[in-house]
């Protein structure tokens, strides 16, 4: 069994601040008051504060001096900046955990089947959470702790979740897509590098 993911107060407050500019609860070019947050969620001052400037270094978010936090105003080509960065570093971690991923697929096969349960569901929010997820093991296994916390700081979560909320309504089957990854990865395909960069372009919001 898959333990469950524990979240810091941060990350909490983080995914409740994003939920709520997804869902449309805070518009674009709305302020976002960090003392009504905080009473809200019953938590100090400090962590929300954490949160935002968080999700501001995404630019997900602007601060003006005098004006506060607020949304700001995200489009198609917004999101898709961060792909071809993400697609080129997924390359080098594909061609560097080749051989490890090769012998042992299991991670990645849970975060699929994982995925399957979601696709069947339509559960948008687990599609994102083993999405990511099956996309760290890769990164993870390469072994290269520089190559993962460029990765990690490009908010892949945060991306990903604007992504498939917003701007890719269409069912897609997510596990599939992830399956065939699996499959190269068990084959030896030497153009595994490649293919995993495809296949992160290919996830770029439509415009």
């Amino acid at each position: 069994m898959t333990p469950p993911v524990v979240h810091s107060l941060r990350e909490q407050i983080r995914e409740h601040i994003l939920e709520g500019i997804v869902s449309g609860r805070w518009q674009p070019g709305e302020r976002i008051v960090e003392r009504r947050i905080a009473v809200e969620l019953e938590v100090s001052q400090t962590p929300v504060r954490e949160a935002l400037r968080e999700l501001e270094s995404l630019q997900l978010i602007e601060s003006a001096p005098n004006k506060g936090v607020r949304v700001r105003n995200l489009t198609a080509d917004d999101l898709k900046e961060s792909y071809p960065v993400r697609a080129g570093l997924e390359q080098v971690a594909a061609e560097l955990a080749a051989g490890r991923l090769s012998e042992n697929t299991a991670a990645l096969e849970r975060e699929v089947a994982a995925l399957r349960e979601a696709d069947l569901a339509g559960d948008g929010e687990a599609q994102v959470r083993h999405t990511v997820a099956f996309h760290r093991e890769i990164v993870r296994a390469a072994g290269n702790a520089v190559l993962l916390h460029t990765w990690e700081s490009l908010g892949i979560e945060v991306w990903t979740t604007l992504s498939i909320r917003w701007f890719s309504p269409e069912p897609r089957s997510h596990a599939q897509d992830h399956q065939e990854i699996v499959d190269a990865f068990r084959r030896r395909d030497p153009k595994i590098g490649a293919l995993l960069k495809a296949h992160v372009l290919s996830c770029a919001p439509r415009v």
